[in-house]
């Protein structure tokens, strides 16, 4: 499963509650374009309108070997496949505890392009300065260790 995309701030811009997955609809030139490297999850959001979910400001540029693509809108809205009762659960979840949906990551699976997405509670500022403390003090362990096992 060759991830084509990740939205490298999801994790510390929120708390990711649970997870899904879900099937990417694209046309033939934005799937070559993704698979190329060509997108970026950057600021993109999910939202749901009508009982379906839609992936939002995600930005797939042109595949220029598909030659002229007249009114292309690289950050066009684009469907997500997702079972109706996970979307009710989403909604249920969403409305009730304020929670929003945030894609983490595009990827293969087979010939079919998957989005993993979240239900996510964003983090206040003193939450994200605590993880990046955290971070940093298990980076500093992690090589404390590595020098007294090699014994530098």
């Amino acid at each position: 499963m060759p991830t084509l995309a990740t939205n490298k701030r999801a994790k510390f811009d929120y708390d990711l509650i649970h997870e899904f997955e879900g099937g990417l609809v694209l046309t033939g030139a934005e799937v070559k374009s993704a698979k190329k490297g060509h997108m970026s999850l950057q600021g993109s959001f999910l939202t749901v309108r009508k009982n379906e979910l839609w992936l939002r400001n995600t930005h797939i540029g042109k595949y220029a070997p598909a030659g002229e693509q007249t009114d292309y809108n690289p950050t066009q809205d684009r469907k997500v496949l997702v079972h109706k009762a996970e979307i009710k659960k989403m909604i249920g979840k969403k409305d009730s505890q304020g929670l929003t949906i945030v894609p983490i990551r595009v990827y293969t699976k087979g010939s079919l392009v998957k989005i993993a997405f979240a239900l996510a509670r964003g983090k206040r500022k003193y939450e994200k300065r605590d993880s990046i403390k955290k971070r940093d003090i298990e980076k500093r362990m992690k090589e404390e260790a590595k020098r007294t096992r090699f014994g530098s």
